[in-house]
């Protein structure tokens, strides 16, 4: 009888997941959890041996220094990992990347300056995550993007001078956000992190805690209603001239598009060209010389690219074509957010190419469905433009209005323009 107590007892140790020596391992059948407990032991590292069924995993009070890759291959299932109070400045790529159950993640009160937020991706299930009193300094854009169950985030108590527009949008169920005790540089570019505390459902404890550093003159004062901050939206006007040599007749039409634009600070233009089946998107200039300067045919031979975009934020297109037919659409860009205005090109023969393309183009008298801010965004505007170009003759014309003469021409080009301000 001994002998066979004997071999059952070794039987259930065999059995039973491996626990480290300096751990408590406890199973919890009731809820299913599965408890390794390794805080309070003076550890610099995390232990091997790990129990494999672990749900739950206390770090906390140690002296671990650094995580690697490998440090928690063994505990996959994890759903609790807690490495509160430690002294943890080095966090491998990966390191928690492959721990898709777990739901609560526990880094506060260590040295951490550069986390891995990319393992963040494989985290769907997490539904709280603790960051707070570390050296973080910046929280990139796409950071929670996949985390669609967080309800609590604590990134209180870092080095975060700024956070990027839309940083927090992607977690619909948030109910809980702590960004209070960072030195916030209370630029133009932290205007919209002041409309959302004002506005958002979220809970933010300790707002009076949530606090500009600079500019000197707005240091130790509340990101709140009371803050003025002299920021504005971008304005933005296209206008357009046609370029034809006063004695030549060229191939094609040479097309200059103006994007002016205002606002606090001075936006940046970009441009988006939707033709051909195809998208070009342009980010700044790619031209030397101003617009104006090029409206000679001439001149585009010397200068690269198809679309020529330059200092002042005009675009020429040289020899205009079927091909370049399509939206023509300027962005205005600064750190408050961004507004554009479109016009759609098109060459048409007819004799009433105004009817033709309106019939072609149902949008043309609709306004876009857009829901913005009222006090920010005015109604949409929309205006039809109907330009009639001559090989002798240069015309200009805004989208506010319209200078032309009819002409009589055997071969009539119309640039058709749907100008959209939105």
């Amino acid at each position: 009888m001994d002998l066979l107590f004997c071999l059952a007892v070794a039987f259930l140790v065999a059995e039973a997941p491996a626990c480290p020596e300096v751990c408590v391992c406890v199973a919890r059948k009731t809820y299913s959890r599965h408890i390794a407990d390794c805080s309070y032991k003076d550890l610099r590292a995390v232990p091997a041996g790990l129990p494999s069924n672990a749900t739950t995993l206390t770090l906390s009070v140690n002296r671990i220094t650094s995580l690697r890759e490998d440090s928690f291959v063994d505990v996959a299932n994890l759903q609790g990992l807690w490495l509160t109070y430690n002294e943890i400045s080095t966090i491998g790529k990966g390191t928690f990347g492959f721990l898709a159950q777990l739901k609560n993640l526990d880094l506060s009160h260590n040295h951490i300056t550069d986390f891995p937020w990319w393992d963040l991706q494989n985290l769907t299930a997490l539904e709280l995550l603790k960051l707070s009193n570390n050296r973080l300094e910046k929280v990139p854009l796409e950071a929670f993007s996949m985390l669609k169950d967080l309800r609590s985030l604590w990134l209180n108590d870092n080095r975060l001078t700024v956070l990027s527009e839309g940083t927090f949008d992607s977690m619909p169920l948030l109910s809980l956000l702590q960004i209070n005790n960072n030195p916030f540089n209370c630029s133009c570019k932290v205007w919209w992190l002041k409309r959302w505390l004002e506005s958002s459902s979220v809970s933010t404890p300790q707002k009076d805690s949530i606090t500009c550093a600079t500019p000197k003159n707005l240091k130790g004062l509340t990101l709140g209603r009371n803050l003025d901050l002299d920021c504005s939206l971008p304005s933005v006007q296209l206008s357009y001239h046609s370029s034809l040599d006063n004695s030549v007749l060229h191939d094609g039409l040479s097309l200059l598009l103006d994007c002016s634009a205002v606002g606090k600070p001075q936006p940046e233009i970009r441009w988006k060209i939707q033709a051909s089946g195809q998208t070009v998107v342009i980010n700044g200039p790619n031209a030397e010389e101003e617009g104006d300067n090029l409206l000679a045919g001439a001149r585009f031979e010397e200068s690269p690219g198809r679309f020529l975009v330059f200092k002042n934020g005009s675009m020429a297109i040289s020899k205009f074509s079927k091909t370049d037919e399509g939206i023509y659409t300027c962005q205005a860009v600064n750190d408050v957010g961004s507004r554009e205005v479109s016009v759609n090109v098109a060459l048409s023969s007819s004799e009433n190419p105004a009817d033709d393309l309106l019939q072609n183009n149902i949008q043309a008298s609709k306004p876009r469905a857009k829901s913005c801010d009222k006090d920010e965004f005015p109604k949409s505007e929309e205006k039809i433009v109907v330009i009639y170009l001559t090989p002798t003759v240069s015309k200009t014309t805004t989208i506010r209005g319209i200078l032309w003469e009819p002409w009589p021409w055997g071969s009539m080009f119309t640039v058709f323009l749907l100008a959209l301000y939105t």
